[in-house]
């Protein structure tokens, strides 16, 4: 497959309304609804600071970072009160024991039902921040895929990731023949049209919760 064209530029002005879409709080956990458009955490020049964590620490000060989210990709996203919850929950992430779904909506119909795509990333040094499929250096990253739903040119997919790598789904889709819509790292300039965001969103994710640990479910619908 042809390797991907250059990151396109793009100028940054997040969504506002809502500021804070919230789906749980409680005095260890806050786990928030990420729109699409808005950084997990501050970029790195100018103009990039406003992000979902200097968002959430205005209103819970001390919230901690667990993972991210791409700055286009929307949905579910946990952060710790504290560094104990922050802890507890890194680990399951680490170990594992996290559930996580994204639904996604790709190019082309998928011919099989499921599947799983197990395939090695590393970053592509010459197109960062992009990342590559890399069977000498790159990380293990196994991706399993179910098709909820066909509508002739595009197909809705259900998406559990095992590990979490960096541009893990967008990669590992554009490697089954399916580039996400509207993904403007790794769809051509075809596939970037045919939607007015990334296609791709963190559905739901299941852990323990670190008071006790008992599994929680976290729900964010899907607004494509």
């Amino acid at each position: 497959m042809a390797s991907p064209p250059l990151p396109r530029s793009f100028d940054y002005d997040p969504p506002r309304e809502p500021w804070l879409d919230v789906l749980h709080a409680d005095d260890t956990l806050v786990v928030l609804n990420k729109p699409t458009g808005l950084l997990s955490v501050a970029g790195n020049r100018p103009g990039l600071e406003d992000c979902l964590v200097a968002r959430a620490q205005n209103e819970w000060p001390g919230a901690l970072l667990i993972h991210r989210l791409d700055k286009d990709t929307s949905g579910v996203f946990i952060m710790g009160r504290h560094h104990r919850a922050q802890r507890h929950v890194s680990r399951q992430f680490e170990s594992r024991r996290v559930t996580k779904l994204y639904v996604a909506e790709v190019d082309g119909s998928v011919a099989d039902d499921s599947g799983t795509i197990d395939l090695p990333l590393a970053t592509d040094t010459d197109r960062r921040p992009m990342q590559k499929v890399d069977h000498s250096e790159g990380r293990p990253a196994v991706t399993h895929w179910q098709v909820l739903e066909r509508s002739g040119t595009t197909t809705r997919l259900l998406l559990r990731p095992e590990t979490g790598r960096s541009h893990q789904l967008r990669v590992h889709m554009r490697e089954l023949g399916h580039t996400i819509l509207g993904d403007n790292f790794y769809a051509d300039d075809r596939v970037l049209a045919l939607a007015d965001r990334l296609r791709l969103h963190a559905m739901a994710l299941t852990l323990r919760h670190p008071d006790g640990g008992t599994p929680m479910t976290f729900f964010a619908p899907t607004p494509f």
